[in-house]
């Protein structure tokens, strides 16, 4: 947590002392996402995802942002594969809060569709995990999930009306969050490394940006 507030204090304020230069941007959308390795398939899991963001144009089509973001992920499983009469639903249910800060840099085309690529650094905040009906003892004090998380990201914005933006992005650990040991009732065991995998929607408002007249 400490490494995440320096970072927000750092680039705020460069960000009063340049507030010129600087376009900010609020969004707010969803999460669809999925931990690969719990051997459970799919994005089923819908999180919240909101931010702030700054962005400084060196030049009339290169941008780099940094941005400050809460964003929920995890894994969601109603029905298990084999059926178990003797134990309630949900058959499994993960929620991971993080806040983060994304570093990206974006390339405008011809004004119009802007794309980008980054890393985020993610610090979990919140945790809760369901298994057969059952909250499990494991909290961000006390859990087999790393507190931290780097991803890889890929972000694709495109332009709705005047400032506003719909953006369309995707994430994947670049590390494991969690090794997990598995079995069966045939006996086998087998252990998988995690990763958040994430698709991202949301709405952007970018604040100063100009606004070319036809």
């Amino acid at each position: 947590m400490k490494k995440i507030l320096i970072i927000i204090i750092l680039v705020y304020s460069s960000i009063a002392a340049n507030a010129q230069q600087f376009i900010g941007a609020a969004s707010l959308g969803f999460n669809l996402t999925q931990v690969d390795g719990d051997e459970i398939f799919g994005f089923k899991k819908f999180g919240l995802n909101a931010s702030a963001a700054a962005f400084y144009p060196f030049t009339d089509r290169w941008f780099v942002s940094v941005e400050v973001q809460f964003a929920q992920k995890g894994a969601y499983q109603k029905y298990p594969f084999v059926q178990d009469p003797t134990k309630s639903l949900p058959f499994y249910n993960l929620k991971l809060d993080y806040l983060e800060v994304p570093l990206l840099i974006h390339f405008l085309d011809k004004k119009f569709l802007m794309i980008g690529a980054g890393i985020s650094f993610s610090r979990l905040v919140r945790l809760k995990e369901i298994e057969w009906g059952v909250t499990t003892n494991n909290s961000v004090a006390s859990s087999p999930y790393d507190r931290d998380d780097y991803s890889w990201i890929i972000d694709v914005r495109i332009p709705l009306k005047d400032r506003l933006k719909i953006n369309v992005r995707y994430s994947y650990s670049i590390d494991k969050i969690r090794t997990r040991e598995f079995s069966n009732i045939s006996g086998n065991e087998w252990t998988r490394d995690q990763f958040n995998n994430v698709i991202t929607l949301r709405l952007v408002y970018m604040f100063n940006e100009e606004i070319e007249k036809e």
